[in-house]
């Protein structure tokens, strides 16, 4: 599991390989990730938008932007948290995947909230050493 703490809010992934959703004969390889955002802070915020940088192990790059997470934007006050589960296709048997959320504290103030890099590891991914 990663996990990052940015002004009281705790974003913690956990990635999964799919083996039974992959096809690595079609270069098609998929994983699912569980994300839990937890509020550790005094006042309540809103999850408002999400950003993603996907990388492939051949260093192609996906961006992706969007309005909440899972159709949802969640309130979070004091001591809750949001679990969703969600996941992404790459080309190659593995990756990396960073991100952030934009949150919307008491006053309407907009920040972002640090999403942990987090590796995309799959059984298909062939070592090479240096």
């Amino acid at each position: 599991m990663y996990s990052q703490t940015t002004r009281s809010i705790t974003v913690t992934v956990k990635p999964t390989f799919l083996e039974d959703q992959s096809s690595p004969t079609d270069d098609h390889y998929v994983w699912a990730y569980q994300v839990q955002i937890e509020n550790k802070g005094d006042d309540a915020v809103t999850l408002r938008n999400r950003y993603w940088c996907i990388t492939d192990s051949m260093g192609r790059v996906q961006e992706v932007r969007g309005a909440g997470v899972v159709g949802e934007q969640p309130c979070l006050k004091p001591g809750e948290s949001f679990e969703y589960t969600s996941g992404t296709p790459l080309p190659t048997p593995s990756g990396i995947m960073s991100g952030s959320y934009e949150m919307e504290g008491p006053n309407g103030e907009l920040f972002s909230v640090i999403v942990p890099a987090f590796s995309l590891d799959s059984p298909h991914e062939v070592a090479r050493p240096n």
